[in-house]
């Protein structure tokens, strides 16, 4: 009997089990249609309707339309929907579901990404910018200003079209005109918190300055001329031109209270310009001085008035963001008129008055010869360069290994011969010079010729005379291209010694 009855309690035990699973099966039940949302792969919860959510997103975000003048918001990136077939009843609100996004990320509406990838250099990694647009045009109309920024419209507008009319006896053309970096326009769902530019002048300050914090400003007043403004700026006047593209000629008329930007730019882009020239380039003129026992004790007087030779010079050459490179490639040279050598005649025991002239500069009293072959181009001169200021001439178009000479007769004092025959912009080797020679004059004057080639042929304690060859032309150091960097000081340079312009001794 008990044995009976134990047999009974199991299949009563069976049969309730059964009927219980049987009473939930889904066979009894209506299946539904479902929503699951996610975020960044992350589950947020089920919803029955969709459009009652994505509805809410559009609805609730009128801050977001009033800002960009948009009608349409839509859900952060990340979002995703996927449809289900269920019989769980545990659905989430629909405004559960916008709260947790909300809390969580942005939403975002629609617009343009660009993308801009600046290659990797020797000083630098690899570069992404993204820029966010609600419209492509925006950011084509920033880029043309950008571009208009350092070459004129006309000048560009005939590059474009084919239409640039020929050097015929001086003038330039541009042969090739890109960007470095690659740029990438697409459609895309901007989350509202990046910054989106919704005009062209904004973005073209961006990419001018690579910010759009406010920048420097200049009030013309009484007097000031565009090398006046330029040189309180710590820029020189070309640079001044490109933040000020209506002027376009530094004898510009300017009128009181007109305001010019002078700041310092810091480009998002690289625009390389590929240019040929002819021009009119002055050749420097040498200073000689002889001795007249006929003129009184520590006289002077110029017996021949120097005067500058004449090139014209047909040439290719680099343009990088409107800076002129380094490297200048002559194509062709036609003398105009040759340079008259300057002759002083002193009398006996005659000593030099060396009283400064000029700013920057100095009557040396001595006699120098030009460091480089001629005919020669001046890529940059001893002036403000972008908030710096270059302390000598670069000095361009006679070629890689072309001879370096001594312009004065001296002491070799420093000798650097470590750098790579090519370096690039930025190098610090041989404290940026790359391969160079310093040499020691008599009154305490020094000349300094960086860039050279490593196969200097002169050393420390050497005596070298005028014009003899201490070594070649290169590209080492911080260079974007074949130049010699030729200074002046008194004391030695870069321990101490006072920099001069140049120029001083040739004019």
């Amino acid at each position: 009997m008990k044995k009976e009855g134990i047999y009974a309690g199991v299949i009563c035990v069976i049969l309730i089990i059964v009927f219980v699973i049987s009473g939930f099966h889904p066979m009894n039940r209506t299946p539904k249609n479902v929503y699951q949302i996610y975020l960044n792969g992350e589950v947020l919860g089920l919803v029955e309707n969709k459009d009652e959510l994505l509805n809410m997103i559009n609805e609730e975000q009128q801050d977001i339309k009033e800002t960009y003048h948009v009608s349409q918001v839509y859900p952060p990136n990340g979002f995703n929907i996927e449809e289900y077939v269920t019989y769980n009843e545990k659905v989430t609100s629909a405004n559960n579901i916008y709260e947790q996004m909300r809390e969580k990320s942005d939403f975002t509406i629609e617009g343009y990404m660009i993308t801009i990838t600046r290659p990797k250099s020797e000083t630098e990694e690899e570069k992404v910018t993204n820029i966010y647009v609600l419209d492509d045009e925006i950011y084509k109309e920033a880029e043309h200003r950008f571009i208009t920024t350092f070459v004129s419209e006309q000048e560009y507008n005939a590059y474009i079209t084919n239409s640039q009319e020929p050097i015929r006896d001086v003038g330039s053309l541009i042969n090739h005109m890109e960007f470095e970096e690659s740029i990438v326009i697409k459609k895309a769902y901007i989350p509202v918190k990046e910054k989106i530019f919704t005009n062209a002048s904004e973005l073209t300050q961006y990419l001018l300055y690579g910010t759009i914090e406010p920048q420097k400003n200049y009030t013309v007043k009484q007097g000031d001329t565009l090398s006046s403004i330029a040189a309180s700026s710590e820029l020189n006047v070309r640079e001044l031109m490109i933040l000020n593209p209506k002027f376009r000629n530094e004898n510009a008329v300017l009128s009181i209270g007109d305001t010019l930007a002078n700041g310092i730019i810091n480009p998002i882009l690289t625009l390389y310009e590929e240019v040929r020239s002819t021009e009119d380039v002055e050749q420097a003129f040498t200073k000689v001085t002889v001795t007249d026992d006929s003129m009184s004790y520590n006289t002077s007087k110029i017996t021949q008035a120097g005067v500058t030779g004449l090139e014209r010079i047909t040439q290719e050459y680099r343009i990088i963001n409107g800076e002129r490179t380094q490297d200048t490639t002559v194509l062709s040279k036609v003398t105009i008129r040759e340079a008259v050598q300057e002759i002083t005649a002193v009398g006996p025991r005659y000593y030099p008055n060396v009283s400064g002239g000029t700013a920057g500069s100095i009557n040396t009293g001595l006699d120098w010869v030009w460091p480089t072959n001629k005919p020669y181009v001046i890529t940059t001169d001893y002036e403000p360069r972008w908030g710096s200021f270059h302390r000598g001439l670069d000095i361009s178009g006679t070629g890689f290994g072309s001879p370096i000479y001594a312009a004065r007769g001296g002491t070799v004092v420093e000798v650097n011969t470590s750098c790579a025959n090519y370096g690039y912009y930025g190098s610090m080797c041989g404290g940026s010079y790359g391969n160079f020679v310093s040499i020691q004059h008599e009154n305490n004057y020094y000349t300094l010729y960086g860039h050279m080639k490593s196969d200097i042929i002169v050393h420390v304690g050497d005596k070298v005379s005028a014009g003899q060859v201490i070594g070649y032309m290169g590209s080492s150091g911080s260079s974007t291209g074949t130049h010699l960097h030729f200074s002046l000081t008194t004391g030695m340079p870069n321990h101490g010694g006072v920099w001069y312009n140049p120029w001083s001794l040739f004019r």
